[in-house]
């Protein structure tokens, strides 16, 4: 329901509090100096508002101009009520000059805006471009616009063009009293000036963009008319009277000519001509004000003088008569007849008794007047001249100066409360603060701009500061010490009052005629007049008006509208017997969540106490002359509930209407000052009906009290009253004091992290993007109700309002500006189910006033409490207090079905949507504690969740996970192992274990993991670690140990064997190092350990897959990496390894890392090598004992090793130095027997005793290892050591016999046969391996015939061996001999 509007309207200051408004100061001098004796005019002020100003669509809606001046300077500041202007402020200095009264004017042409100014002694003009010429777009978006003063340095104002000097006549002395200018049709700027000794004189520019000289011309009342060309003035001469002095000027354009209006001294109209150059009325004023006897003897000093043209009534002149106590507006009609002569038509005379009148305006029906009392009180009234009842004027509610004391509690802070009232929104511009600190500080130094919070730090340590000088004891009570805060502070208040008085005082009032837009200009600032809804104007009236109202619009039955003025006249006596102190304690009862309705008896009974004038019996004899109360009150409750059922929307704004209308609709009402003036229109009417509820309630309380002395209707209506209307009223009051709160509440500046961090929270809770902080200037703090207006509210109210209304009709300020603030006042209403003031408050991180909010409205609001309960979470959140915020998240999920926000918190859910709404709530908060960083408070609230999910599997498995998840990251693995046992998905539980396995392995905690019981999930645990030991890189992964010791646990001897066996497989093929080799050593003893632990018959393992490529998890059965068909897989044949298996691998696998130990760079060729291979490699670097182990191992001949070690002895042997020193490397290596040596040997003789020991230790048939051993030596050239050749021929004479003729050695051989007959004869046997010579009882022995054949075949073929030739000839017959001899003799004995 829209509010019902009143007649009166309410003075809203529209001060953005800034420091000091940045006027740029421009300075014109001409050269002039001071006129003696110069006259002084009073401060004056003005405005114009732009023709266009009342269009949507325009560029200056909603703009004006306004201007202040004061002796020689102008104050000139654009404003737009719409967008904020930059550069907008200008101060424009006249050296030795004196702005004139009336002596600034504003018009506007198609391209230009033209300021014309008049002084004393100057006429100057400025040429600025339209608003509609700076920005050619018709579309403009920007927050910030340009004003037509960003260029006013640029222009030259000394230019004769711009400026000329006033000519003074012959005997001429002292300046014009007033003056007037304006632009005729052809562009020519002319000045109408009232010259001292009577008459006017006309001061024409030419056009600004063409040439020409300066023209003057006086017009004088009983003279011709004379041009004055150029600067020569030219006197004229006649009747002077004083009577002829014009003391107000007014011009009309009409039919080509210019009419000036003259107003004078003998309190005659004057019509002036400026074609003519002839006066074409006079009329006296007096002939229209009654009982004028004596006035005509007083010169009217006072008297003033306006010109407004309508269609519909023509030209219309308003003459204020200013007479002591009987001050007269008469209006008049000009009207035109034949032979273009004209006369006034009387219209209406209208009386007042204001003393001073400051300004006044006439509209096309009204008014307007600015008057200033005896205690220099400002009065602002306005009247329909045409249809007023009775000479009756309008009130206007200005504001109150500040309170002239501070009440305080005995509990408060004297600094604290003194600076929460001289920085509340409401009371103090920061000029006048600022002010006032610069005289407390006696001037020291110039304070600079400030922003608010250091403003306020300066002026509490400038008071504070002041206190300690003050001081000469060193000891005070507490008492005394407030005492004295008090009076300091107290002190600087008085200060800031005055400053503040000064600025409030009234200089104009202005009215625009497009928009009806009414403001009041002050020295310091500008009000703006808000037309007053019905309820708040029966509250605020003053009693002479309210004693004869007879009817009120807010009823349309005339009994009702009777009963509800005699309640409000009650309601009135109620508020002056309620004391200041009484009103302190109700206050802060509300603050304190106590009982309204308690407080109000309380408030009551010291009513009833204290009641000296007999209030109450006053009060009790009206009420008696209500006839029906219950209605009445009925009617305003219901006036003051802003509960409404519409949800405002939050849609486009204008939906289907262009671009160009929407981005207007954007903007409308969109500067920071228009927010300024909204909140604060809101701030007054809370604060306004606060009291009405306050007043209402302590009134019903009464009227329980008296019972049936007032009630004609007896018990029912009391009834009635106790159960519906006192907690009504109770509610309202509540709901008011809550609104009064917010809307003095100042927003909080929040650094850019904390913002990020909100942003991030609101993104994870996907809400809509919600608006950034406002623009905001660093000395102008907004209300928290003004950050909601400029980000959220604005668009709403709008698209609201221009859902009902075209977009091409006129703004209508009284119309459009009620709608706003009674719209605004809706959306903070806590009882209407929108909720966006609170979201704004949480999006814009302020989170200190929306805890305020949400407390004050607690205990009786019954409006998203659910909403609050989240919200008072959040900002719990934001400052820490994570248990705080969980239990009001708790707290809120029994409303989420409920109510509007968190139905949209739940509805934005993208995934899958859980099967109730309070479950998707809760996977909401989950997410935000997850976001905020507090494990212990999601598993906490997950865990109460799992009880909402009872029959839905997907959330309770989501919410297991959860709860495993955070207990795993705080290292709670005992509870992370209890979740996934309880995930009913196994999906996610085999997700939940795989990560149990991987953070436990990262972590290092093994024991846990070993330790688990798992279960049902054995399997899986073991295939997990399988996977992961064979998918990740061998050294900086230890699954395979992890698996060793978990088979182990378990007593699974085989399997951790076969784990351990693998390892060792894979550290050989894939890490070729010697730390590999060392793990793959360590790998084989363990599985040999493994299955030495179990029976013989079960000590076997299968073999793993040599190379086999293990298959990733989830990888196709049918397809390879590259998505190819793959064959069909071979059967492998299964390979059973047993204890030996094992032992060879060891050995194997030892020597290779002895191998790596000595020759690091064999170690990349080891690890793969076989056990051929590697006797190979050992031998080839020096380390004979393993490859003898290796060889005696796999069954390998150990023939390569003697090989090997007899080619080391050769190239020690002929080797220098340096050979020798490197052998004792491998030589030691190699175990050595321990004989004990005492003579100092080489490595050469090491070597060959290593080889020799090796001979003795390794046996082998036929002696081959000699043999090799000797073929080594003798195919190198090397002599036998005679130690081989000895113990060689003791085993196979006939071998060695064989190897000598290979190589030649034929004396060698000779030799041998010689040593070998005698052996056989009887002579050294022993030394042949003999047992015994020959003879007819021993065995038979034998000869190598072929091969001693072979050597006499070869020395007798050469001349030189012929007589070892013989020798051996010899010595073989006499052994023929010897045998036939033998053989005869054992045949005989046969």
């Amino acid at each position: 329901m829209a509010a019902v509007l009143e007649r009166s309207f309410i003075e809203i200051c529209g001060f953005e509090r800034e420091t000091l408004q940045r006027f740029r100061d421009v300075t014109v001098n001409l050269g002039l100096s001071a006129l003696p004796g110069g006259v002084k005019f009073p401060d004056s002020a003005g405005a114009f508002h732009y023709e266009e100003s009342g269009k949507l669509l325009s560029i200056t809606s909603n703009r004006f101009i306004h201007w202040s001046t004061s002796g020689d300077a102008v104050q000139l500041v654009e404003q737009s009520l719409d967008t904020n202007l930059l550069n907008n402020a200008v101060k424009l200095k006249f050296t030795h000059c004196t702005v004139l009264p009336g002596g600034v004017s504003i018009q506007e042409t198609l391209n230009n805006v033209i300021i014309l100014i008049s002084t004393n002694q100057t006429v100057h003009r400025l040429v600025l471009p339209h608003p509609s010429r700076m920005y050619r777009s018709e579309l403009v978006t920007e927050l910030h616009m340009q004003s037509i003063f960003t260029d006013v340095g640029k222009l030259s104002l000394h230019d004769p063009s711009h400026s000329a000097i006033i000519p003074s006549s012959v005997g001429q002395t002292g300046s014009p009293m007033t003056s007037t200018a304006w632009l005729s049709q052809s562009g020519e700027a002319h000045y109408a000036l009232a010259s001292p000794s009577g008459g006017i004189m006309v001061i024409t520019l030419p056009p600004h963009d063409t040439q020409g000289g300066v023209s003057v011309l006086e017009l004088k009342r009983s003279s011709m008319m004379q041009r004055l060309s150029g600067w020569m003035p030219t006197a004229i001469r006649g009747e002077q009277s004083p009577a002829d002095l014009v003391l107000s000027l007014a011009v009309r354009e009409l039919e080509e000519d210019s009419f000036i209006f003259a107003l004078c001294q003998d309190h005659k109209l004057r019509m002036w001509s400026l074609r003519e150059q002839a006066c074409l009325l006079e009329a006296d004023m007096l002939e229209y004000m009654p009982a004028c006897k004596g006035v005509k003897r007083l010169a009217g000093q006072g008297h003033r003088l306006r010109l407004v043209f309508s269609p519909t009534t023509g030209l219309c002149v308003c003459v204020y008569l200013a007479v002591p106590q009987r001050g007269q507006f008469t209006v008049l009609q000009l009207v035109a007849t034949e032979n273009n002569r004209y006369s006034l038509d009387h219209i209406s005379s209208l009386f007042t008794t204001q003393e001073t009148l400051v300004d006044f305006v006439l509209t096309s029906s009204d008014i307007w007047g600015v008057w200033v009392d005896d205690s220099n009180t400002t009065v602002v009234k306005y009247i329909n001249f045409e249809h007023n009842t009775a000479g009756q004027w309008n009130q206007v509610f200005v504001q109150p100066p500040p309170e002239e004391e501070v009440h305080m509690g005995v509990d408060q802070d004297p600094r604290e409360t003194y600076l929460e009232v001289l920085f509340s929104p409401l009371r103090f511009t920061a000029s006048s603060i600022l002010k006032a600190l610069q005289i407390y500080r006696r001037g020291s130094d110039r304070i600079s701009d400030l922003s608010w919070e250091s403003l306020k730090k300066e002026v509490t340590v400038a008071v504070e500061s002041e206190l300690q000088s003050s001081v000469t004891e060193f000891e005070f009570s507490q008492e005394e010490y407030r005492l004295l805060q008090v009076e300091f502070w107290s002190k600087f208040y008085a200060c800031c009052l005055q400053y503040q008085e000064a600025l409030s005082m009234p200089l104009g009032l202005t009215v625009s005629q497009h928009t009806g837009m009414v403001c009041l200009l002050k020295k310091g600032f500008v009000s703006f007049l808000l037309p007053c809804f019905a309820v708040d104007h029966l509250y605020l009236s003053y009693d002479e008006y309210l004693f004869t109202e007879e009817e009120t619009p807010i009823t349309e039955d005339p009994e009702v509208g009777r009963d509800v003025l005699q309640l409000v006249q009650c309601l009135r006596l109620v508020s002056d017997a309620v004391s200041g102190e009484m009103a302190y304690e109700m206050e802060k009862a509300l603050e304190h969540l106590q009982s309204p309705e308690r407080a109000a008896e309380l408030v009551l009974e010291n009513m009833l106490s204290n009641d000296n004038d007999n209030v109450i019996e006053d009060i009790q004899n009206k009420l008696q002359d209500i006839r029906n109360p219950m209605a009445a009150m009925m009617v305003l409750l219901r006036e003051m509930d802003l509960e409404t059922d519409a949800e405002a929307g939050e849609g486009p704004l204008a939906p289907g209407q262009s671009l160009n209308t929407r981005i207007n609709l954007s903007q409308l009402y969109g500067s920071s000052s228009a927010a300024s003036v909204v909140c604060q229109a809101v701030c007054h009417m809370t604060m306004t009906r606060a009291l009405f509820c306050r007043d209402m309630l302590i009134l019903q309380k009464l009227y329980l009290r008296f019972g049936d002395n007032v009630f004609l209707g007896g018990g029912a209506q009391l009834l009635q009253l106790q159960q519906e209307l006192i907690p009504r009223s109770s509610h309202l009051l509540s709901s008011y004091y809550l609104l009064k709160n917010v809307s003095q509440s100042l927003a909080s500046s929040v650094p850019v992290d904390i913002i990020d961090a909100n942003l991030q929270h609101l993104t994870v809770l996907e809400l809509s993007d919600t608006p950034a902080l406002s623009n905001r200037s660093a000395l102008s703090p907004q209300t928290v109700v003004e950050l909601f207006y400029q980000t959220t509210a604005r668009k709403m109210i709008i698209s609201q309002i221009y859902s009902q209304q075209q977009s091409n009709a006129l703004l209508h300020w009284s119309h459009m500006i009620s709608n706003v603030v009674h719209l605004l006042a809706q959306l903070l209403w806590p009882s209407n189910p929108n909720f966006q003031f609170p979201e704004c408050l949480m999006a814009n991180c302020q989170y200190t006033q929306l805890q305020e909010y949400v407390r004050l409205t607690g205990p009786w609001c019954q409006t998203n409490i659910g909403s609050c309960c989240f919200m008072l979470g959040q900002c719990y959140l934001a400052n820490g207090e994570g248990q705080k915020a969980l239990q009001c998240f708790q707290e809120a999920a029994t409303e989420v079905e409920k109510e509007d926000f968190l139905v949209r918190l739940t509805g934005a859910e993208e995934e899958e949507a859980a099967s109730t709404p309070r479950l998707q709530y809760y996977n909401k908060v989950l997410r935000l504690l997850e976001d905020v960083g507090l494990p212990e408070l999601v598993i906490q609230l997950a865990s109460l969740t799992i009880t909402e999910a009872a029959n839905d599997v997907n959330s309770q498995a989501a919410l297991w996970t959860r709860i495993f998840k955070h207990h795993l990251d705080l290292g709670h693995n005992s509870e992370a192992y209890e979740a996934l046992t309880q995930n009913p998905d196994c999906s996610m539980q085999l997700d939940c274990l795989r990560q149990l396995v991987v953070v436990l392995c990262e972590r290092s905690q093994l024991q846990d993991l070993v330790q688990f019981p798992y279960v049902s999930l054995h399997d899986e645990v073991v295939s997990i670690i399988e996977s992961r030991a064979r998918g990740l890189d061998l050294l900086s992964h230890n699954y395979y140990e992890l698996l060793y010791a978990f088979h182990i646990n378990r007593h699974n001897y085989r399997k951790a064997g076969t784990v351990m066996f693998e390892f060792g497989m894979r550290l050989g093929r894939e890490v070729r190092t010697r730390l590999g080799l060392q793990k793959q050593v360590n790998c084989y003893l363990a599985a040999l350990n493994c299955l030495r632990l179990i029976r013989p018959e079960y000590a076997w393992i299968v073999q793993p897959a040599a190379g086999a490529v293990y298959e990733r998890p989830g990888a196709s059965p049918k397809r390879n990496s590259d998505g190819e068909l793959t064959s069909e897989p071979v059967r492998r044949q299964v390979d059973i390894l047993e204890l030996k298996d094992l032992e060879k691998e060891y050995i194997l696998s030892r020597s290779r890392l002895t191998l790596a130990q000595h020759h690091p760079p064999s170690a990349a060729i080891a690890g793969s090598a076989s056990a051929a291979e590697m006797v190979a490699l050992l031998v080839q670097t020096g380390l004979f004992d393993s490859a003898l182990s290796v060889c005696q191992t796999f069954k390998l001949s150990l023939t390569p090793v003697f090989e090997g070690l007899t080619f080391k002895c050769i190239k020690l042997q002929f080797g220098g130095e340096e050979t020798q020193n490197e052998a004792w490397g491998w030589l030691a290596a190699n175990q050595l027997s321990s004989v004990v040596n005492t003579k100092e040997s080489s490595a050469t003789d090491e070597a060959w005793r290593l080889l020799a020991s090796y001979l003795d230790r390794y046996t082998s048939t036929n002696a081959q290892y000699h043999r090799c051993v000797i073929n080594k030596l003798l195919s190198h050239g090397v002599p036998l050591p005679d130690c081989l050749v000895t113990s060689y021929k003791a085993v196979d004479a006939a071998s060695l016999l064989r190897l000598f003729l290979n190589f030649d050695l034929l004396d060698d051989a000779a030799e041998l046969v010689l040593e070998y007959i005698d052996a056989l004869q009887g002579k050294g046997h022993q030394y042949f391996g003999i047992e015994g010579p020959l003879s007819e009882t021993a065995s038979p022995v034998w000869l190598p015939y072929t091969a001693v054949d072979q050597l006499l075949q070869a020395l007798n073929e050469t001349q030189t061996n012929s007589s070892l030739y013989n020798k051996v000839r010899d010595k073989l017959d006499d052994y023929h001999k010897l045998l036939e001899q033998t053989t005869k003799q054992r045949l005989a004995a046969r």
